[in-house]
């Protein structure tokens, strides 16, 4: 009975080391440390900081609506700057 248990548990344990790409021991802590880093530093700690700064961004708008400026460049008028053509040029005044 003693034997079922420790070969059952023999058993979890290989199926457990070759899911995890058959690496033992300190091969196996060194390599998931590495994997977990380089995930932390490409995708959980960009999300968590554009969270914070939206936060940051939100906090400010609401605190003083007058002050608060949005970084942003306006879009030119299409038809200004040549991109749409017509009377671009046309004045308010009739010339004969």
């Amino acid at each position: 009975m003693g034997n079922d248990w420790r070969r059952s548990m023999g058993n979890v344990r290989s199926f457990v080391g070759n899911s995890m790409g058959g690496l033992r021991g300190g091969q196996n802590l060194a390599s998931w440390l590495v994997a977990g880093t380089i995930a932390y530093y490409l995708w959980v700690k960009p999300a968590q900081d554009l969270k914070k700064e939206q936060q940051a961004r939100a906090l400010l708008a609401v605190a003083d609506a007058n002050e608060y400026v949005e970084k942003r460049k306006p879009i030119a008028d299409p038809q200004v700057t040549g991109l749409i053509y017509g009377n671009k040029n046309r004045t308010d005044k009739q010339q004969d």
